[in-house]
């Protein structure tokens, strides 16, 4: 018997390089955003039930664009992420404007999500292969975590920079460590403000945010959150990420974590120039009959 899974999209955050609320922008000849595509992907995949993380200020428009028609295809359930959502003892400064990370983004679920879970971003454009990966992972798997990573080559864009994760593994393909490279720029990276480059093998395997996870994470998170709180609440822009709490729980020997390669090509709208080149990727998978019933 089959599992129930459940897909996480962080969509709270707005696209600062972009310009606009990338998470319902559309890329679809009917108005899709990319995260139709995803979910299309996940529930073809296996998926059960989709959380969105959201801000209650962009929760109308998300409804309108994106809830409705998501909802007659799967069970939806909403979280929202507000930076006065904090563990019991803690207050939120009051100048605070900046969310607290990603971590904190899916602690907010907690109470929704009681079962082997993925989270993705909302503007990330996976393709089919890396959701069955990731849902036959949660089926099968009990304990351990697992990520889908992209060849880097395959996660360029020619419009500018980008931040990627560059992954270690050992000979079994578990996780060891993941080192952000924040300016990559065709298979090269500058720590330097481009002063000076090292060179990245084009089958270098990156992190794209696409993570698979048992429940106990949340217990891990709310403890390393309040350990976060107590040192840094009062600094007006701290963050708490998750690749840093995988990075954690992998350093201390708590858990395992799977790397499962997609060989598909990774799309995103990281600048608005990228847009065209995302319409006509999905334009063409539409015409190739990927897409017939989304």
């Amino acid at each position: 018997m089959k599992k129930n899974i459940t897909l996480v999209v962080m969509a709270a955050g707005m696209g600062s390089r972009f310009g606009g609320l990338k998470q319902i922008e559309p890329v679809g000849r009917n108005g899709e955003a990319i995260l139709d595509f995803s979910v299309y992907d996940a529930i073809e995949a296996g998926f059960t039930k989709v959380v969105f993380v959201i801000k209650h200020a962009i929760e109308k428009d998300f409804k309108e664009f994106v809830g409705k028609r998501i909802e007659n295809k799967i069970k939806v359930e909403y979280v929202f992420q507000e930076t006065d959502i904090l563990p019991e003892g803690f207050v939120c400064p009051p100048d605070r404007e900046k969310p607290w990370g990603t971590a904190h983004a899916i602690l907010c679920c907690k109470d929704v999500v009681k079962e082997p879970f993925a989270v993705v971003n909302a503007d990330d454009f996976y393709g089919k292969s890396a959701f069955l990966k990731i849902a036959d992972y949660l089926q099968k798997e009990e304990t351990n975590y697992c990520m889908v990573g992209f060849r880097l080559v395959n996660t360029l864009t020619e419009n500018g920079y980008v931040s990627r994760g560059v992954c270690v593994t050992d000979q079994n393909d578990n996780l060891v460590s993941v080192t952000e490279r924040t300016k990559i720029v065709d298979c090269r990276f500058t720590e330097d403000d481009g002063k000076t480059w090292e060179p990245l093998s084009p089958d270098t395997v990156v992190s794209m945010n696409l993570l698979g996870f048992m429940p106990d994470l949340f217990g891990y998170i709310e403890q390393g959150f309040k350990e976060f709180l107590a040192e840094k609440i009062d600094v007006p822009k701290s963050e708490y990420y998750l690749p840093s709490v995988v990075s954690s729980l992998i350093e201390k020997g708590e858990k395992q974590v799977k790397v499962l390669v997609a060989e598909d090509k990774w799309y995103g709208v990281t600048y608005k120039e990228d847009k065209e080149l995302v319409v006509n990727a999905i334009g063409a998978m539409i015409d190739a009959g990927l897409y017939n019933n989304i």
